[in-house]
């Protein structure tokens, strides 16, 4: 977070004056539709301004608000964030060594279509982008929403954001207690141990040495308790480890990062 916000503060001004530019002439876009946006339309421009001339104040306020405001609507949902992007790219990775760049581009999103050799994706405007050899960054996003975006300029580095799956909460467990308390016992730390970067149940039974119903069984509980994140791939389930799971496996986790 650091170094991206150090990234914003080092922002060219000419660099500045263009991006806020085009944010201008989307506002009177905006304002040509809804008269009531007039209002908000003026206010932004008038903070926007001092950004636009590169007043290191302005900048400075910029890179301020930013951290408060990741601090206190990102921050404490970060474990959570991350599990489910790990969990993302553990499922594109395998399909790449099942059936390579064919799978992977196939495995994505719903709103992504792989139709050789052309990429489809449901975006806001009509529009596109072709690689001429340069390849192709795909970035899995949690805050990504509806729709994948790339950059605005076509000359820059494709990267195609996509948004990850967001899976439904887990139902409660029929045991009342915390679910940490029930992660005891040898056969339920050789299943996290054998889950390590990402495997199937089928795999997870085979490492683990114990049958399919035990080994659904174990990563059920697993995931229950915050250690083990669930994502469908295909016609089997990936199983990959959450950062709590995955900081309690190798010992560095405190017993104020498990309640």
């Amino acid at each position: 977070m650091e170094e991206g916000l150090e990234a914003v503060r080092g922002t060219a001004p000419e660099r500045l004056r263009a991006e806020l530019a085009l944010l201008a002439a989307t506002h009177r876009q905006s304002d040509r539709t809804a008269a009531q946006s007039c209002g908000a339309s003026t206010q932004q421009r008038r903070h926007a301004a001092p950004l636009a001339g590169g007043r290191g104040d302005a900048l400075a306020r910029l890179v301020g608000a930013l951290r408060g405001y990741h601090r206190a609507a990102v921050e404490p949902y970060w474990p959570h964030v991350q599990s489910r992007i790990e969990a993302d790219r553990a499922a594109r990775g395998r399909a790449l060594l099942d059936g390579g760049a064919d799978e992977l581009l196939a495995s994505l999103p719903p709103m992504l279509r792989w139709r050789p050799p052309v990429l489809e994706a449901d975006y806001p405007v009509d529009r596109d982008l072709y690689l001429r050899g340069r390849g192709l960054l795909l970035q899995p996003s949690f805050f990504c929403r509806g729709t994948p975006v790339v950059y605005r300029d076509p000359q820059l580095l494709p990267v195609l954001v996509y948004p990850v799956t967001h899976a439904d909460a887990p139902a409660p467990a029929d045991d009342p207690g915390p679910p940490l308390g029930r992660l005891v016992g040898q056969t339920r730390s050789t299943v996290l141990a054998a889950i390590g970067g990402g495997c199937t149940t089928s795999e997870l039974a085979r490492r683990a040495a114990v049958s399919l119903a035990s080994a659904s069984q174990h990563a059920c509980v697993l995931r229950e308790a915050g250690l083990v994140v669930t994502l469908r791939h295909g016609n089997s389930v990936l199983h990959t480890l959450t950062p709590l799971g995955a900081a309690l496996l190798r010992g560095g986790a405190t017993a104020e990062s498990l309640q």
